[in-house]
């Protein structure tokens, strides 16, 4: 086996490189000879990053044939279970002590019916969910005990690609594991990963287990949760991403007062400023978004924005493509007013909205055809990640053993057209299956497409 020289020597390297940005390094004497080391940081930081065990329940997807009295007693078949048992494995972040909060990944606590938390030195403690939150992955959860450690929270803004950083937590159940690394890049979007994407990549290695832990700066500051991994293999190619904390702390906020997120909607479509829209508009700024349309009666109609319009900052922060106004948008509570540096007519204005609750079109499948019933379908939000890129119905959940579930249908899926007829809307949709025998629906399930029949 080929061995991987050490860190020691690669940090060394680094602080030759490095300067200011790790003067501040620890050392130690080993030999007589002054080594760097992260060793004192860390001693602070772990106990705050947590491991975190799931157990919970789930129907199993069986054959209407086994639930047949006839059919099981013809055959002597023996009851089968309706329900498995689940397990899962992850990790968390105490940021608050005092409290008991953790901040960890909602893939990682999703349907638990137990939720156990092990503390650094050993010790086993029973967690209640505060609140999750799925188009962003995050979840709050909280536990009863004194002496806990929190990690103090970075301002994730001022990161900075290079920047050193080390990522902690449980690797496929190993137990604590620490991992180093940069920061390779910020603000990666269009991943279709999560709803709301706004990741951190780091080189620093993560590995399943790892959801939930703590990316930390050398101070010792969380700067990120880490989230997820670029594999083909499942194993780390040395591409992962973590939510930046400072989206996570709003969601976070958010979660502990309301035990959800309650986004709110500008009334506005837009899209990317490409070097060719900014010399069409005549402007020499290339940062920013184009308002392509408004939505009557939304908050962006009332505040005075118009199609042309361009926003080049939020709250006083400037933006970079139409992924970052709908993440900054997304995060913004129900109610609030928002702050926009737009572009009119080459001048530049401040207007100010007051976000707008979203409204939700949803119905049960059963309402709209006997076979689809079981599931819930919905047409594409603002906030809906997939909003002006597909055209289509939604499902937005779907009960495991109904008809719709049996017949193939799946939570995410987009139902693009119904007996060859397109459909971009619940009305669309009911009109083509009206009265029909049998259902042809074109559906989109992440990056491919596939017929379902359904009769």
């Amino acid at each position: 086996m080929k061995k991987i020289p050490g860190c020691t020597f690669i940090l060394a390297l680094f602080m030759l490189v490095a300067g200011e940005a790790l003067a501040a390094l620890p050392a130690v004497d080993s030999g007589g000879t002054a080594l760097p080391t992260l060793a004192p940081m860390l001693e602070k930081a772990t106990p705050a990053v947590v491991n975190i065990a799931t157990r919970g329940r789930v129907r199993v997807r069986e054959n209407p044939l086994f639930n047949d009295p006839f059919f099981r007693h013809f055959f002597d078949l023996p009851q089968r279970p309706r329900e498995r048992l689940t397990q899962s494995l992850g990790s968390g972040v105490v940021v608050d002590a005092g409290k008991g909060y953790i901040l960890t990944n909602n893939h990682v606590i999703e349907k638990a019916d137990e939720i156990e938390v092990t503390l650094r030195d050993g010790r086993k403690l029973k967690a209640e969910l505060v609140g999750s939150d799925p188009a962003t992955d995050i979840a709050v959860i909280k536990v009863k005990r004194d002496g806990l450690t929190a990690l103090p929270l970075a301002d994730s803004d001022r990161l900075r690609v290079g920047d050193f950083v080390v990522a902690i937590g449980n690797p496929f159940g190993l137990g604590q594991t620490v991992t180093s690394g940069i920061v390779s890049a910020l603000g990666r979007t269009g991943l279709g990963i999560e709803g709301y994407e706004d990741f951190i990549q780091t080189d620093a290695s993560i590995n399943p287990g790892n959801s939930g832990g703590a990316l930390v700066n050398l101070r010792g500051e969380l700067v990120g949760i880490n989230t997820a991994i670029f594999s083909q293999s499942g194993g780390n190619i040395g591409i992962g991403f973590a939510i930046p904390i400072n989206m996570a702390r709003e969601v976070m906020q958010q979660l502990i007062e309301h035990g959800r997120v309650e986004r709110g909607v500008l009334g506005v479509q837009v899209q990317d400023l490409t070097p060719e829209l900014a010399r069409a508009f005549a402007i020499p700024n290339r940062r920013g978004v184009v308002i392509s349309a408004v939505v009557p009666g939304s908050a962006a109609e009332k505040a005075g924005l118009k199609t042309g319009d361009i926003i080049v900052a939020v709250n006083g922060r400037p933006v970079e493509d139409s992924a970052d106004v709908r993440n900054r948008i997304g995060l913004i509570r129900v109610g609030s007013r928002v702050e926009l540096k737009i572009l009119r007519d080459g001048k530049e204005r401040i207007v100010h909205a007051t976000i707008g609750e979203e409204q939700h079109a949803e119905m049960r499948g059963e309402e709209l055809h006997p076979y689809l019933e079981g599931a819930v379908l919905g047409e594409i939000g603002e906030n809906s990640p997939l909003y002006e890129r597909v055209k289509g119905v939604v499902v937005t959940d779907v009960d495991p053993g109904s008809r719709a579930w049996q017949a193939g249908l799946r939570k995410g899926d987009v139902i693009t057209s119904a007996n060859r007829r397109p459909v971009g809307s619940l009305k669309q949709l009911r009109k083509a299956i009206k009265g029909q025998d049998t259902l042809l629906l074109n559906v989109q399930r992440g990056n491919s497409a596939l017929f379902l029949l359904l009769r």
